[in-house]
């Protein structure tokens, strides 16, 4: 063991050991029964996950916290200790395609699940009352139109009929919206995006407001393998330090590129949540009052051609199906995220060949305007 004397690392050191050693039975028991810390076996938890877990939970204002693999892992942690066969999970009509993969995944095992508009509150209502749900998920802003959920509104809704409220939080950060504070009972992230901010790990947390919740969820957790590695936990928090000022940067950079694509040619159409335009700009100044986060869409006039030319003519705008990076990067719904949606579920959405989701990062705004304007 290292002996740092009357000093410490100023950095959170990296511990990459898959099992620690134990003086005594006694000492075992103590931390299998939690009236001691320690770690016994690197999938069940590491100094490097709980020291990132506990701080994004001080972030959540939450009661417990927990570092996974990946997103999805997060979810899977979320869901596999609350539901058996025969249970209902009610899901939000615009998820993230995985997550709803992940339900016709479970209905092999029994497990029943429903779409609903969660922006429509008195659909929202109705359809926990005609199924009883033991779980309700939604996202803070849907991917990729934006489209903003109340949270406060939905997590009394939940309560009534006593399903849980998880959130996927991962387009706001904690910086821009706390799910727990407005009544959510599991909030969780990509770490991935932009708390990694780099595109270069994959993580996911998830959080809760209730204690009692965390034995199961941990054990589960454990059980079905959703440990995350040591350096990736060690990664993300270095990224942790900057993650205030990426994200308001992000964001104020995202307002300014909004305004600017509002006033170019062959633009057919701005969306981001932020404006005044967009259907949830008064309830995201409600539930995000630090701002409407770093994503947008625009639509291109010409379509596919259309986003052809900027992907080939604007190269500093790179495509990557992905978000959160530092820099500004591009997507295309259509024929990434989306691509095996149906004609007319893309349609109801608003997906069009010629749309082109951004995922803005924090470097000059000039920057930004001079690479999107070779494109456009």
């Amino acid at each position: 063991m290292s002996n740092f004397g009357r000093s410490t690392p100023l950095v959170p050191p990296l511990n990459t050991s898959a099992v620690y050693a134990i003086p005594d039975l006694d000492a075992l028991d103590a931390i299998y029964e939690g009236t001691d810390p320690g770690f016994i076996y690197a999938r069940d938890g590491h100094p490097n996950a709980h020291d990132l877990a506990n701080k994004l939970t001080q972030l959540h204002s939450g009661k417990w916290g927990l570092v996974t693999g990946s997103g999805m892992a997060a979810i899977v942690a979320a869901i596999i200790p609350h539901v058996a066969a025969g249970d209902r999970v009610l899901l939000s009509s615009r998820l993230y395609g995985r997550t709803n993969k992940l339900l016709q995944e479970l209905a092999r095992f029994g497990v029943l699940s429903s779409v609903v508009d969660i922006t429509n509150l008195i659909a929202v209502k109705a359809a926990l009352e005609k199924e009883p749900c033991k779980m309700v998920i939604v996202e803070t802003l849907s991917n990729p139109m934006c489209r903003a959920c109340d949270i406060p509104e939905v997590a009394e809704i939940c309560r009534g009929v006593r399903a849980k409220l998880v959130v996927d939080n991962t387009f706001a950060s904690p910086i821009l919206c706390r799910p727990l504070e407005l009544g959510a009972d599991m909030v969780m992230e990509s770490l991935t995006k932009i708390i990694g901010g780099h595109s270069d790990l994959m993580l996911g947390y998830l959080g809760g407001s209730d204690p009692e919740l965390f034995p199961n969820i941990s054990s589960s957790a454990s059980t079905w393998g959703l440990f995350a590695s040591p350096f990736e936990c060690w990664q993300t928090m270095r990224s942790l330090e900057t993650l205030d000022l990426r994200v308001r940067e992000s964001e104020l950079n995202t307002l300014r590129v909004a305004d600017w694509l509002v006033e170019q040619p062959g633009v057919a159409k701005v969306i981001y949540p932020g404006l005044e335009t967009h259907p949830d700009y008064v309830l995201t100044q409600r539930t995000m009052p630090e701002g409407a986060g770093y994503m947008l869409c625009f639509e291109l006039s010409g379509g596919r051609d259309a986003v052809n030319n900027f992907m080939r003519k604007a190269p500093g705008i790179p495509f990557c199906p992905s978000l959160g990076h530092a820099t500004t990067t591009c997507s295309h719904p259509d024929t990434t995220s989306h691509r095996y949606d149906s004609a007319e579920e893309k349609q109801r959405q608003g997906i069009t060949p010629g749309l082109i989701r951004l995922s803005v990062g924090c470097e000059p705004y000039e920057t930004i305007i001079a690479e999107m304007g070779k494109g456009l």
